[in-house]
């Protein structure tokens, strides 16, 4: 079995699981985030009144942080009284930051795990050992009554990434190219094992970054195998224990992909579609009126640390706008110490609370009709992040940070 249905076959109470195969499986952690008051509408609808295990349940309130309108402001009112009712312990409020950042940080996701959340992106949690998928709000209230839900067990398929990158790569761009080379079909219901010389190396920052965009080509799930720095990371969020497991020798792959790095150069995906990449030196270096650093795939320490040492004693182009969001309160007050906030405020970049900005086309920093923007947030199709006339080019921190320089798109590779 791959190391993935293992999870699936002792969330289940199976010896054995195989693809295709569906199973109730106890879920270990279900979030919701502020999106979905749904959630909390379904769990009535089923006649529930208690939830079943309130430790195993999350809300985060990171979509509309701080509320930028009434309606959300309710939506929010109603989870705080609702986890305050249920006797529902981790609500990580508007000062907290992503989820997908949060939970991490807190200690909630572990290796061997199974985490569910009102959110696609929760293939994130691969790149700590975990089987992590998003569900919609109907499947997650099922959870809160429950405390089960039924999977496919999935296809797995491996993705091999092998090599050193140049300076101004990030795993951003890797997986950018990777996109664009397999399509956003190329995993529709499967789950991706990512492994390789480039991901050995990597931080988990990075791998994070990897697993979440898995979603970006159809993923229900993500893994890249624990190693020290996972269990080093974990540890230090945690005293729980867990079980970290291995896919078998044997194992036979739906299908198995090779790239090599070394001669990569930073990427672009165009307006509108995730999986339309090329090199940052083969696109038309159009005027940016704005650059967005921040979001589940670019608002870490290091994605903060790569724009501050690219814009620190320098200003942003007259005209071209920078908004920075950190992921998290935990990443704002690390980048605060470390001078990296304070050089960003210094070249111009206006500062935002933690949480997901205009990545939603939400608020703080969304975009007029004929805009365009660079983003290091994992989706650009039309009104992701305001006007559906805007356009949205996705890339690294560091290629926004170098667009926002110059105010056109370019390679922050001079710069580093």
């Amino acid at each position: 079995m791959h190391a993935l249905e293992k999870i699936l076959a002792k969330a289940s109470g199976s010896k054995q699981v195989s693809k295709g195969e569906i199973v109730t499986a106890r879920v270990d952690m279900a979030e919701v985030n502020d999106l979905y008051l749904q959630v909390i509408q379904s769990f009535h609808k089923m006649g529930a009144s208690r939830v079943k295990n309130p430790d195993q349940v999350c809300f985060v309130l990171d979509h509309y942080a701080p509320a930028p309108t009434i309606h959300s402001a309710a939506n929010q009112k109603a989870m705080r009284e609702f986890v305050k009712e249920q006797g529902i312990k981790r609500l990580f409020d508007i000062n907290e930051g992503v989820c997908h950042q949060v939970m991490p940080e807190s200690g909630i996701v572990y290796p061997g795990m199974l985490l569910v959340a009102t959110d696609s992106h929760t293939t994130t949690h691969g790149a700590f050992g975990a089987f992590g998928t998003g569900v919609g709000a109907t499947d997650l209230a099922t959870i809160l009554v429950t405390g089960e839900l039924w999977f496919r067990v999935p296809e797995i398929i491996k993705i091999k990434i092998d090599g050193t990158p140049q300076k101004g790569v990030m795993a951003k761009d890797m997986i950018l190219h990777i996109i664009g080379k397999l399509g956003p079909s190329a995993a529709v219901y499967k789950g991706i094992e990512y492994c390789g010389s480039a991901v050995d190396q990597m931080s988990v920052a990075g791998r994070m970054v990897l697993c979440n965009m898995a979603v970006e080509m159809g993923a229900k799930t993500s893994y890249i195998q624990p190693d020290d720095k996972t269990i080093a990371y974990v540890k230090s969020k945690t005293d729980r224990a867990f079980q970290v497991f291995a896919t078998d020798a044997d194992y036979q792959y739906a299908g198995e992909y090779e790239f090599h790095i070394d001669d990569l150069a930073p990427q672009v995906a165009k307006p509108d579609h995730i999986e339309d990449v090329d090199s940052i030196d083969h696109v038309e270096p159009v005027k940016i009126d704005q650059a967005f650093i921040g979001t589940c795939t670019g608002g870490r320490v290091e994605d903060i640390e790569a724009a501050a040492k690219i814009l620190r004693g320098k200003k942003v182009h007259e005209g071209t706008r920078l908004v920075v969001i950190p992921a998290s309160k935990g990443v704002f007050l690390e980048a605060l110490e470390k001078g990296y906030i304070a050089a960003l405020v210094e070249a111009g970049a206006t500062i935002s609370a933690p949480g997901c900005g205009p990545c939603l086309g939400a608020h703080q920093g969304i975009l007029a009709p004929g805009e365009y923007c660079v983003t290091t947030s994992s989706r650009n199709f039309p009104g992701r992040m305001g006007s559906t006339d805007a356009k949205i080019f996705c890339a690294s921190p560091a290629t926004a940070a170098a667009s926002a320089l110059e105010g056109k798109l370019s390679n922050p590779q001079k710069y580093l």
